[in-house]
């Protein structure tokens, strides 16, 4: 029998492996190792248990649907087929679907709770309370000992120094997590009751797997978010993990740093609405003090109209202006009566005796009885008489008739 090349006898193990049908669709569960993801973006990771490695590979179009990656240490549950890496010489498993383990099992848990409570109206917007704008006092739920305690105090601290703020500690993970969860929710809303108000609670968890942040999801701590007299913000996990306390919580923000800040308002931005308010309120007032000044000034352009001593002065000028026209209707009028008094004149110089003696004339007058002789029949001879000249006058008698 003739020897066969390496290449051939890969090639016939390799053929040997694809035939067999129970390798074709095979589940593992395993711990990950050295797991790499390629600039290609093929992943490659080793899974082990206590006695055997087997190395694995997942193409790049399967690593793209998975949800996130896993880490090294996590046990996960692998779908795939064996077959053989010829260049290599070594078997290795082809993966197509990867979870964590336990997963499928915990988000089936979840979406069937998820639904239960969203049916009994737990998760209904039209419960969820506003968050107030200023608070002054804010309880927080959390580990003493976790770095989200860490960041939502420095978070505070930087956007709203004034805020107290008052710790109830609790386990965020583990099995005795979710009673001390519950029990730190009701300890702060007695404490706002019956010793100093609280505005709003913040339950707040760093990230993690969903195993970490299961204790958010237990049933208990949901409804006694929703229980809750004060507001809740949930900040549990980062930005892609949802928890059902986030739904039954009256704001979700996406990590505790993002929870402190929904809580209170950046004092930065307070600091620049009142400028932008004062700078309003002085052009508001500036606007008002011109409108006034402008009311004042036609106020006291009116004043000084219809002062008394604006009315005096028109008073005296009316005054002044009827004198004028009475002195010039009077000149006018004695100026007709002298035109007429002229024509009087002119016309009684034209009557006067006087003016017809001057051209020779003499009036008679009958002494005895002072008549003016007018006809011979009035006088008889040896009649008195008294003639009027221009420059006198004399007695004379009727001598014959």
């Amino acid at each position: 029998m003739a020897p066969l090349t390496i290449t051939q006898l890969v090639g016939q193990i390799k053929t040997l492996l694809e035939r067999q049908q129970t390798l074709r669709n095979v589940w593992l569960q395993g711990e990950v190792s050295n797991f790499t993801r390629a600039p290609s973006g093929h992943c490659y990771f080793t899974l082990k248990d206590e006695r055997a490695v087997l190395s694995c590979v997942m193409w790049r179009g399967d690593a793209q649907r998975l949800a996130r990656l896993p880490q090294n240490g996590q046990q996960v549950l692998v779908h795939g087929y064996v077959s053989l890496y010829e260049s290599q010489g070594k078997v290795q498993f082809y993966a197509d679907l990867l979870e964590l383990a336990g997963v499928g099992r915990l988000y089936q848990e979840f979406e069937a709770l998820k639904a239960r409570l969203a049916a009994e109206g737990l998760f209904d917007p039209a419960h969820k309370r506003p968050l107030p704008a200023w608070p002054q006092r804010i309880g927080l739920v959390t580990s003493p000992r976790a770095a989200a305690l860490r960041d939502i105090l420095r978070t505070l601290a930087v956007r709203y120094p004034a805020v107290d703020v008052l710790l109830a500690p609790t386990l965020v993970q583990g099995a005795e997590a979710p009673a001390q969860i519950v029990a730190a929710l009701q300890r702060l809303n007695a404490w706002s009751t019956g010793v100093e108000p609280i505005d709003l609670i913040i339950v707040a968890r760093g990230g993690g797997s969903i195993e970490e942040l299961w204790a958010f999801n237990d049933e208990q701590v949901v409804r006694a978010i929703a229980a809750s007299a004060l507001p809740v913000i949930s900040g549990v996990g980062h930005e892609t993990d949802f928890t059902l306390a986030d739904f039954a919580a009256d704001q979700r923000a996406p990590t505790p740093t993002g929870a402190a800040a929904a809580a209170v308002p950046d004092r930065l931005e307070l600091a620049g609405q009142v400028r932008s308010l004062r700078g309003r309120q002085v052009q508001a007032m500036a606007q008002q003090l011109a409108r006034q000044r402008q009311r004042l000034s036609h106020s006291q352009r009116l004043l000084v109209r219809l002062s008394p001593a604006a009315q005096i002065t028109d008073r005296r000028q009316q005054v002044d202006d009827l004198s004028l026209a009475m002195q010039r209707q009077m000149r006018h009028r004695l100026a007709l009566r002298r035109a007429e008094l002229t024509g009087l004149r002119a016309r009684l110089a034209a009557l006067d005796p006087r003016a017809v003696l001057q051209r020779g004339y003499a009036i008679v007058y009958h002494q005895p009885t002072s008549q003016i002789v007018t006809s011979t029949q009035a006088v008889a001879a040896g009649d008195p008489l008294r003639i009027v000249v221009a420059d006198g006058e004399f007695a004379g008698v009727v001598t014959s008739q």
